[in-house]
């Protein structure tokens, strides 16, 4: 079976695992903006074992995801011990980009102003994402034109997570899915190239983890390592991590691994690990 009939017959067998998952931490629920979107949820682990905080910006195709669906993302990371921040952000379906990065900015720098305010030391956070996710997530963290304009402050983030991420959008390299969740993100003429993790990607002290699958099933794998080669060109610490677990398609190794353990995923151990030696 070809890896996109694999990751389109996956979603089944990711939710039951998913549904197991018992929400034993409430989040404290922040909106930093008007739309039933614009929030993020806040988990505090029950016993607190780490003074770094994980903040995520959510996957779903720009078209589909909330904090509350990734809700079990929060029970997992909190059960090793890191405060988990999840922002929300308005979809494909409501708006056009920029409105995603906008928001994700917009909700990044609420939740770090609330974090301070708590009396919470911001100077350890670890920005994470996975596909869509991981897309937004790595222009927030390295795109200075972004920065600059919405106003963010990364001085506080000493590394960057991303999970099968379409760092370049090299249509020929991507897959059918993939093309047509680009045509919703996008209004007709957009300059697709100020959306481009590839084309935006600044000089920065920041490390970075790039986590991908040679049979993700939606894009290639050169799509990640022409992002890795500029990092390093720049003269950026990257690394690139492939995944070798058998749960390799798209959506199991961006989102359905957090329900397994880190003794069962050698992908997740890698993502915890490198945290770990920041």
């Amino acid at each position: 079976m070809n890896d996109f009939l694999r990751e389109s017959f996956s979603y089944s067998g990711i939710y039951k695992e998913i549904n197991k998952i018992e929400k034993r931490i409430k989040p404290e629920k922040i909106s930093y903006g008007p739309d039933k979107n614009q929030y993020y949820y806040i988990f505090e682990p029950e016993k607190l074992l780490s003074d770094k905080i994980i903040i995520w910006v959510h996957g779903g195709g720009w078209n589909a995801g909330t904090p509350e669906d990734f809700n079990y993302m929060g029970q997992c990371i909190t059960a090793e011990g890191y405060r988990f921040v999840s922002i929300g952000y308005r979809l494909s379906t409501q708006k056009k980009y920029p409105t995603q990065i906008e928001d994700v900015c917009a909700g990044y720098n609420h939740a770090v102003s609330h974090l301070k305010e708590k009396g919470i030391d911001t100077s350890k956070l670890i920005v994470c994402g996975p596909s869509a996710g991981a897309h937004l997530s790595s222009i927030l963290t390295f795109s200075k034109l972004d920065q600059k304009k919405y106003g963010v402050d990364v001085s506080g983030v000493i590394g960057y997570v991303g999970w099968g991420c379409p760092f370049c959008f090299d249509k020929e390299k991507s897959s059918l899915v993939l093309r047509l969740l680009w045509n919703q993100l996008f209004t007709k003429g957009y300059d697709r190239k100020q959306a481009e993790p590839l084309s935006l990607l600044s000089k920065s002290n920041i490390p970075m983890l790039l986590i991908q699958s040679r049979h993700d099933g939606l894009m290639d794998f050169s799509m990640v390592e022409v992002f890795r080669d500029k990092a390093v060109k720049l003269g950026m610490e990257c690394e690139l991590y492939e995944v070798v677990d058998e749960l390799n398609t798209h959506s199991w190794y961006t989102a359905g691994i957090f329900v397994k353990s880190r003794k069962e995923n050698k992908s997740l151990d890698k993502f915890y690990s490198w945290i770990e030696e920041r």
